[in-house]
């Protein structure tokens, strides 16, 4: 099976860096498969979030912007990462393993409607620190209404795509599943895989691409 393999060879927030990277990697059409493989995390560094999610979903979303879903992906992070809790997937040489010889499966691909894509976790926070004012819908059915003091966002590997529920320090909300979860409010900020984008807005979405990922799993 032809693969091309994308490592991380410079900042996991470098889209420029990355789709040039991918877009080299899928020039050639006999290559049916990338090889996803972020370098070991920097633990130096907590507050740049989880290196090596972030380094696989923005390889996701430049093969989500340059319509090459068709492109098989196996993820090969050297630990185990919050994608790989929400995927099943291993790490590490039996990821590798997996990689060269296990089968993909269409799962749900994750966006966001600044064409970000979701690979492990998101949050809407309140700015500054301040609670979360607004509302939050999971498809139609209501999660919330008024202050909380967050709400997580994950991608599930089955239908119909993602959940969300109220984070409590004490008593963690109900889950709610669906296609799609937005929020909106008066002070909303994003976190993509533990980075905070510091802009204020006003609504915020993560719901479901119209073409499945093709991911190599267990």
């Amino acid at each position: 099976m032809p693969f091309a393999l994308i490592s991380q060879d410079s900042r996991s927030d470098d889209k420029k860096a990355i789709r040039a990277a991918v877009a080299a990697a899928v020039s050639d059409r006999a290559v049916t498969r990338l090889f996803v493989e972020p370098r070991v995390a920097e633990r130096v560094a907590p507050n740049l979030g989880d290196e090596s999610d972030l380094f696989f979903a923005h390889v996701l979303a430049a093969l989500m912007v340059t319509e090459r879903l068709d492109v098989e992906v196996a993820y090969v992070p050297a630990e185990a990462t919050q994608a790989t809790k929400r995927y099943g997937l291993p790490h590490g040489p039996a990821a590798r393993e997996l990689a060269e010889n296990g089968q993909a499966s269409a799962v749900p691909l994750i966006r966001d409607d600044a064409a970000t894509v979701l690979v492990g976790r998101a949050r809407h926070l309140g700015a500054e620190g301040a609670k979360l004012h607004g509302e939050t819908y999971v498809d139609s059915e209501r999660l919330f209404t008024g202050e909380v003091g967050s709400v997580r966002i994950e991608p599930t590997p089955d239908e119909p795509g993602l959940r969300a529920q109220v984070e409590r320090l004490l008593l963690p909300g109900r889950w709610l599943h669906g296609r799609a979860a937005q929020t909106g409010g008066t002070n909303i900020v994003v976190e993509r895989e533990g980075v905070v984008t510091p802009r204020v807005l006003k609504r915020s979405t993560f719901y479901r691409h119209d073409t499945d990922l093709l991911l190599v799993r267990p």
